[in-house]
């Protein structure tokens, strides 16, 4: 980790700084993600008001001491079942981060027993990457879910650096490797460094529609034409068909597990 800023930081859960849990949601922070991946419906089941609430012992925000109640950064994870003999849990789902939310859903209402934790985000400030936040904040969710109880944590990753190359196929993105071995790829690189093992790829981790006029909202671009289209930040192009007056982003991810124990 480098940067005294990193260093320095006090990082608390929600429960323990709830004043601060609305937040963590200024465009300060929230401006480090594209708008349109503010759109991804399955987001309500855990973002929503009253259900984030539930989840605070799952949620951190990072602080300088000299600003307490300025925050930094934010991370959130979700805790779900997994291979407990819940039917359709054999394996780590395809639909990644859309997927283990609504499992977590699902889990809530049923009132059954999570087993593992998964890492949903960690959101930086724009003006404060590159400082080793992210990486301290990875460091936090891992403690944090040690101190919950579990052995494991996994996250639906999104490489950061994908988005500078959407034609590329995602498989041969993510195999990629520098010539020390590690992956070419920064924020893979830092979780492999941070003891991560690959497990699979989620090919339709988060799925993005609106109609045209939305997205040209979210991006501020003209569709002309049907077909794919690329946008800023998206890591793959979207589907767009004037006819139908609507545009589909599916994007892979790329499941990652963290040994805690």
């Amino acid at each position: 980790m480098s940067g005294s800023l990193a260093e320095r930081l006090v990082v608390a859960t929600f429960s323990e700084r709830p004043d601060l849990l609305g937040r963590v949601f200024d465009p300060k922070i929230e401006s480090a993600v594209p708008e349109f991946m503010r759109h991804d419906p399955v987001g309500a089941l855990y973002y929503a008001g009253g259900v984030l609430d539930g989840y605070r012992e799952y949620g951190l925000v990072a602080f300088d001491p000299a600003d307490p109640d300025q925050p930094v950064a934010r991370a959130f994870s979700v805790p779900f079942a997994f291979c407990d003999g819940t039917s359709g849990r054999d394996e780590l789902p395809d639909g990644g981060w859309d997927e283990v939310i609504r499992w977590a859903h699902q889990d809530r209402s049923a009132g059954r027993r999570p087993t593992l934790v998964s890492a949903l985000e960690i959101m930086v400030a724009p003006r404060l990457q590159g400082l080793g936040i992210a990486q301290r904040m990875l460091y936090a969710l891992r403690d944090n879910a040690r101190r919950l109880g579990f052995s494991q944590l996994y996250a639906p990753l999104r490489p950061t650096e994908k988005e500078k190359e959407p034609l590329t196929p995602f498989a041969d993105y993510v195999q990629r490797r520098r010539a020390d071995g590690f992956p070419c790829d920064a924020w893979i690189r830092t979780h492999i460094r941070a003891g991560a093992e690959v497990v699979k790829i989620a090919p339709r981790s988060m799925v993005v529609a609106g109609t045209i006029a939305e997205w040209q909202a979210w991006t501020g671009l003209d569709f002309h034409a049907s077909g794919l289209a690329t946008v800023p930040g998206a890591l793959c192009p979207i589907h767009v068909s004037l006819e139908q007056n609507h545009a589909v982003y599916v994007e892979p991810n790329l499941w990652l597990r963290h040994r805690i124990a």
